[in-house]
C-alpha cells in the first residue's frame, strides 16, 4: 500500500506531500489547480516515461517519492519485496522509498530502496503495485495478455493450478525441443569430435601409461646415464669408510679412539660415556659401509635398458604434449574422454529419447489445453455477466460486455513443431499461457454487435467499464492500488452516486485514489485531499491539503454551487455526506479512516 506521495517542482506544485491510506482517497480542486500532477507523479513513481516539460518553470529538476508498506502479508508484495531485495534496495521499517528525478535538461533517475536502478528496472518493480486507469491511460486492461490474466484470476484456484501446469509443462516442451535441434543440428560436429577422441584414446592405449611412471622413468634415465661417475664416487666413498689396502679409514680411526677411551674408563666416567659413543658410532660406520658397498655394486651400466628407458620417456611425452601435463593427467583425460565418447556414439538414441519426450509433452499439452480451454469458458460467461451487471448502475444500462474465448487454428503439419498442439482433434496454435485468445467486447447498446474495448467504446464509457472490470475482480486481489483519474466523465446524478458506491466497494479489498470533479463521487471518500491553488500574480503554486468533515462539506457545496457559503449548496452536501456515509463505514477491520 501507498502511504506517502511527495512531490517537489513538478508542474504547478511547488513542494507538497500526500498522505494516504486504506479505503478511498479522492482529490479535488478547481480545473488547473494541479489534480492531474498527482496522476502525473504517480507515473513518474511507477517507471513512465518523463516529461522535462513538466518540471516546474525555473527549477532545475522535478522530484517524486513514494513510501510503499509492507505490513500487508499478501502474495503481491511478498513478490515486491523480492524485487526490492534483487535490485540492492533496502526494506527498512517494513517500508519501501521509491524515487524518480526529472531534470530540466531531460535526464532521469530512480531509486528502489535507496538503490540507484535504470528507470526500466523502477517500472519492473513498480508495476505490480498499481493499475492506473484514465481518459488517456487505459493501456493496462487493453493488453490480451492483461485481459486473459484478469480472467484466470477470476477463475479461482482450480483454473490457476491448470494453467501453472499448463505453463511448467510448455517449458519442459520448449526445452526438449531446443535441445533436440542442437543434438540434430550438431551431429557432423559430434561425429568430428568422436573421431577425435577414438584416435587420441587409442594412442593413450597403445602407450598404456601408468599413473606416476613418468616421474619415475625420468629418475632412472638420470641415474643409468651418470652410472661411472656414481660407481666412483661410491667406492671412493667406501675406501674412506673401510680400507681393503691398509690405508687410514674412518672404521680404523674410530676404534683406535674407542680403544685410548676404553682404557682410561676406570679413572673418568665420561671417558667411558665418551668411549660407549664412538662404539655406536663404528656400529653405524658398518652398517653405512656395507650399504655403500652394495650401492656401488648395484651400479653396473646397462646400455640396453637406458636406451629401453629413454624410448619410453619418449612415448610418454609424446602423449602430455597432446593430452596434459603429466601423465595423470592424460590418464584423467582419458578417462574423462572414455566417458563423452559414449554420449557422443549414442547421438541415435538420444534424438530417438528426445522425440518421445518431445511428442509425450505435448500430448500431455494438447490435454491440459482442452481442460484449460473448458475453465476460461466456463469464468468468461460469469465475468461478462457479473461485468454488465455493475454497468447498469453506472449509466450504461443497456451495455453488455462479454469475453470472447478463441483458438487460433493452424494447417495439419507434416511434423508437429513450434506452438502446433493437437487440441481435441484441431491443430491449434500454442503458447505457454494456453491456445486461447481471449478478449473483452463491449456491446454498448442494445442490438449493437460486441466490439473490443479499444474499438467499441468511448473514453468515459471505457473508464466505467474498467471500473466495473476490477470491482468485478476486486476479490481477486490484483493489485494493492487503483487509480482512476476522471473516471466519472461525462455521468452525473444518479449514474455519479454509482460510480462513488462501486469505487467504495472496491476500496473494502484495495487502495483506491480517485480524481474526480463530481461531489457525488467525492462524498463517498474515506479521505479527502484537495488542491489548493495560489498566485502572487507571476507565479501560480498549488498544494495539498487534506480536509476535515467541515471542510469537506464546504469543498462539496463548491463543486455543487461553485460557491461555498451557499447554504443550499451546503445542506446539499450534507445530504450526501449522510447518504454515503454507510459505505464510507465499510473498511476492512483495523483500517482507520483520515
Amino acid at each position: 500500500m501507498l502511504e506517502e506521495i511527495r512531490i517537489s517542482q513538478l508542474g504547478v506544485i511547488d513542494s507538497s506531500t500526500l498522505e494516504l491510506g486504506p479505503g478511498l482517497t479522492v482529490i479535488t480542486g478547481e480545473t488547473g489547480a494541479g489534480k492531474t500532477m498527482v496522476v502525473t507523479a504517480l507515473g513518474l513513481l511507477l517507471g513512465g516515461r518523463a516529461d522535462s516539460g513538466a518540471v516546474r518553470s525555473g527549477a532545475k529538476q522535478a522530484r517524486v517519492e513514494g513510501v510503499v508498506s509492507l505490513a500487508d502479508p499478501s502474495a503481491t508484495l511478498g513478490s515486491f519485496r523480492d524485487a526490492v531485495e534483487d535490485t540492492g534496495g533496502e526494506v527498512e521499517d517494513e517500508q519501501v522509498v521509491l524515487a524518480r528525478n526529472v531534470a530540466a535538461q531531460g535526464r532521469s533517475r530512480a531509486w528502489v530502496g535507496g538503490a540507484s536502478v535504470p528507470v526500466t528496472t523502477l517500472a519492473e518493480v513498480a508495476e505490480p503495485l498499481v493499475a492506473v486507469h484514465g481518459q488517456s491511460d487505459q493501456h493496462r486492461l487493453l493488453r490480451a495478455g492483461a485481459q486473459r490474466a484478469a480472467l484466470d484470476r477470476f477463475g479461482g484456484p482450480a483454473l490457476a493450478a491448470t494453467a501453472a501446469a499448463y505453463a511448467d509443462l510448455w517449458a519442459q516442451l520448449a526445452r526438449t525441443e531446443r535441445t533436440l535441434v542442437e543434438v540434430v543440428g550438431s551431429a557432423r560436429e559430434r561425429a568430428r569430435e568422436a573421431d577425435q577422441l577414438r584416435f587420441g584414446l587409442g594412442e593413450v592405449e597403445a602407450v598404456d601409461p601408468r599413473p606416476g611412471e613418468d616421474a619415475e622413468l625420468a629418475a632412472e634415465e638420470t641415474r643409468l646415464g651418470f652410472a661411472d661417475t656414481l660407481r666412483t664416487a661410491a667406492e671412493t666413498a667406501r675406501e674412506a669408510l673401510s680400507s681393503e689396502d691398509g690405508a687410514p679409514d674412518a672404521l680404523g680411526t674410530t676404534s683406535v679412539a674407542r680403544q685410548a677411551l676404553e682404557g682410561v674408563r676406570e679413572h673418568d666416567a665420561t671417558a667411558g660415556e665418551l668411549a660407549d659413543r664412538l662404539a655406536e658410532l663404528g656400529h653405524l660406520l658398518v652398517d653405512v659401509a656395507g650399504d655403500v658397498a652394495s650401492y656401488a655394486s648395484s651400479l653396473d651400466v646397462d646400455p640396453a635398458r637406458l636406451a629401453a628407458v629413454s624410448e619410453r620417456r619418449a612415448a610418454l611425452s609424446a602423449l602430455t604434449r597432446k593430452y596434459g601435463e603429466s601423465i595423470d593427467e592424460v590418464l584423467a583425460w582419458a578417462e574423462d574422454g572414455a566417458k563423452r565418447l559414449l554420449d557422443l556414439e549414442d547421438t541415435d538414441g538420444q534424438i530417438t529419447e528426445l522425440e518421445a519426450r518431445r511428442d509425450r509433452i505435448r500430448a500431455e499439452l494438447g490435454t491440459l489445453a482442452a481442460k484449460l480451454t473448458k475453465q476460461r469458458v466456463a469464468a468468461a460467461k460469469k465475468l461478462g455477466k457479473a461485468v454488465s451487471d455493475e454497468l447498469t448502475s453506472l449509466a450504461m444500462p443497456h451495455a453488455t460486455v462479454s469475453i470472447a474465448v478463441t483458438q487460433a487454428e493452424l494447417p495439419v503439419p507434416a511434423t508437429p513443431a513450434g506452438p502446433q498442439l493437437l487440441v481435441d482433434g484441431r491443430w491449434l496454435r500454442g503458447t505457454a499461457h494456453g491456445v486461447d485468445e481471449v478478449e473483452l467486447l463491449l456491446a454498448a447498446n442494445t442490438g449493437a454487435d460486441p466490439r473490443p474495448l479499444h474499438k467499441g467504446a468511448s473514453g468515459g464509457e471505457l473508464s466505467r467499464v474498467m471500473l466495473a472490470l476490477e470491482v468485478s475482480l476486486a476479490e481477486t486481489g490484483s493489485v494493492p492500488t487503483f487509480v482512476f483519474d476522471e473516471v466519472d466523465a461525462g455521468v452525473g446524478g444518479r449514474a455519479a452516486i454509482e460510480i462513488g458506491r462501486r469505487l467504495a466497494a472496491l476500496a473494502r479489498s484495495s487502495q483506491v485514489l480517485v480524481v474526480t470533479h463530481l461531489p457525488q463521487v467525492a462524498a463517498y471518500a474515506d479521505r479527502h485531499v484537495v488542491v489548493h491553488k495560489s498566485s502572487d500574480g507571476s507565479v501560480t503554486t498549488s498544494g495539498l491539503v487534506t480536509l476535515d468533515e467541515a471542510e469537506r462539506e464546504r469543498e462539496l457545496s463548491r463543486m455543487l454551487a461553485g460557491v461555498e457559503d451557499s447554504d443550499s449548496a451546503r445542506a446539499h452536501a450534507r445530504e450526501l455526506l449522510d447518504a454515503a456515509a454507510p459505505e464510507r463505514a465499510c473498511l476492512p477491520e483495523g483500517q482507520a479512516r483520515g
